[in-house]
């Protein structure tokens, strides 16, 4: 079943995606979408999404990547149940962080990158250590800020989808880094969307 899932489902300018890549592909497409829109199923589509790309990612010795996607995994889990839930039984609004937060919240996933970065090169045999870490440090910056439907979200986010535009182009994953390329505009619409949403409800 896993070679079936590997296997080529089209090819184009000698680039060969697998069904598997494909798939993935589209569960992220509407697991963004959903979560621009603020519903909560896009929390199950995360879920789905990154079961498969854990495989692709290991396969393609992004240990990084591969083992956030487990991470993501269970985060999804707990942010969809945050979402339903709310905080302290109320509906989770969103919200933006002070100056102060932001600051931390970047230090935060700086020290998580160069952590990454020295376990990937010390312990795996990945190719591009400190790429990989990158993308995988601040994913988790920007699911954390996500699940508290925090507005800087998007930014955290953009500088993971462009930086992995790169890195999976880099690997081969064409169809992937043009996801992220999907991706990295819609995190400008998704920021977008949620300001004037917040400010139409703080009005």
């Amino acid at each position: 079943m896993i070679d079936t899932a590997f296997s080529v489902a089209f090819t184009l300018w000698d680039y060969s995606t697998s069904w598997i890549e494909l798939i993935a592909v589209l569960l992220g497409l509407v697991m963004v979408l959903f979560t621009i829109t603020e519903r909560h199923w896009g929390w199950l589509f995360a879920i789905l999404s990154s079961a498969l790309y854990f495989l692709i990612f290991w396969q393609s010795r992004l240990y990084g990547d591969a083992l956030l996607q487990l991470l993501f995994i269970a985060l999804a889990a707990w942010g969809w149940w945050l979402w339903l839930r709310g905080h302290a039984l109320t509906p989770l609004r969103i919200t933006q962080l002070t100056p102060r937060q932001q600051w931390l919240t970047t230090l935060v996933g700086m020290v998580l990158w160069l952590i990454t970065g020295r376990v990937l090169r010390d312990f795996t045999d990945t190719d591009v250590p400190w790429w990989d870490a990158f993308p995988t440090a601040f994913s988790l910056v920007g699911q954390y800020l996500l699940a508290h439907k925090r507005l800087e979200n998007w930014w955290a986010w953009l500088a993971v989808n462009v930086v992995a535009v790169g890195l999976f182009a880099w690997k081969g994953l064409w169809l992937t880094s043009l996801l992220y390329v999907v991706f990295a505009v819609l995190s400008l619409v998704g920021w977008r969307t949620w300001l004037e949403r917040s400010r139409g409800v703080n009005t």
